[in-house]
């Protein structure tokens, strides 16, 4: 696993993601597109497999495959294990303990890259593609057919969880979908209706009992809102990317990004925040330079330069 935090000299370092290692695929996937490095894919090969390996049989914080439909099972009562990880003493604000949507999505994309990894090396990738196969047929219980969208938490303690998040985009948005081309077109127009902003995404719909639109007040407060309605700016990248899956229009794809060039003359001067406010006017709050906002913007805007090519 790769540990969600580096520590000071001195410290351990922290497990408790179960995103972490699975991005690392991902990673490697465009790295390679950029490179067409195979040595430096036969040398990560051999790790690459262990990671499979372990997510299987089982690894830290209940990270595990569920040998009954291969779906990746994630999180142990009091621990927060996904991207959505406040925590105030010992309340986890969004445990999302169960069958996290974004999570699968990246376990079949890790799969899924596997295989091509073999592929490109001459190995032999056929148990991967195997696996991914089932993944994908199992990946069809997240979807909520009367909403037309993804459930945010499958199989966990209180059952699935309907709630309407930005995390399913990753189902369409990264280098495999497990989802149909509707039912990513469906997810795509869904978070334009209902999550998407002038400066990301909200991380919870408006129309939510759990919703809050405004970031603000002491720790706990603030932490009480950070996925329950604030807009983060990273969320634009798996947007775009699923967008221009779907549409495969670059110009209306670009004005979804219009208004950072004006939130660049405010708030942290040059620079694009970490989240605002769920409810306009999407005042920016947090670190006022935050490298997964730039960094998805500029991945964005990367995005639809080569689309348009």
């Amino acid at each position: 696993m790769i540990p969600n935090r580096f520590p000071d000299v001195g410290e351990e370092p922290e497990y408790n993601t179960a995103d972490a290692t699975l991005w690392y695929f991902q990673a490697l996937r465009t790295h390679y597109e950029a490179t067409q490095d195979k040595d430096f894919l036969r040398e990560l090969y051999p790790t690459l497999q262990e990671i499979i390996r372990w997510h299987e049989q089982g690894t830290r914080y209940g990270i595990r495959m569920d040998a009954s439909d291969s779906l990746l099972h994630a999180g142990e009562e009091g621990w927060q294990v996904t991207w959505m990880d406040a925590k105030v003493d010992d309340w986890v604000v969004t445990p999302r303990m169960g069958k996290p949507v974004e999570i699968n999505a990246l376990w079949y994309n890790a799969l899924c890259c596997l295989a091509y990894f073999a592929e490109q090396i001459g190995a032999d990738g056929r148990a991967y593609a195997d696996r991914a196969d089932l993944v994908q047929a199992s990946f069809g219980r997240f979807w909520h057919a009367p909403a037309q969208h993804c459930y945010d938490v499958i199989d966990g303690p209180d059952g699935h969880d309907a709630k309407l998040r930005p995390n399913q985009l990753l189902a369409v948005s990264l280098s495999y979908s497990p989802l149909s081309a509707d039912q990513q077109k469906a997810v795509v127009d869904i978070c334009a209706q209902k999550l998407l902003t002038s400066h990301g995404l909200r991380s919870l719909a408006a129309d939510d009992p759990a919703y809050i639109g405004t970031y603000g007040g002491d720790q706990k407060k603030r932490d009480g809102a950070y996925h329950q309605g604030t807009v983060w700016g990273w969320l634009i990248g798996p947007f775009i990317a699923a967008h221009l899956r779907v549409y495969k229009n670059p110009a209306l794809a670009r004005t979804y990004l219009q208004p950072a060039l004006r939130h660049l003359a405010d708030h942290g001067l040059g620079s694009i925040s970490e989240i605002f406010d769920g409810d306009p006017p999407f005042t920016p709050r947090g670190c006022t330079a935050q490298a997964w906002s730039v960094g998805e913007y500029l991945r964005a805007w990367c995005m639809i330069h080569k689309a348009e090519k």
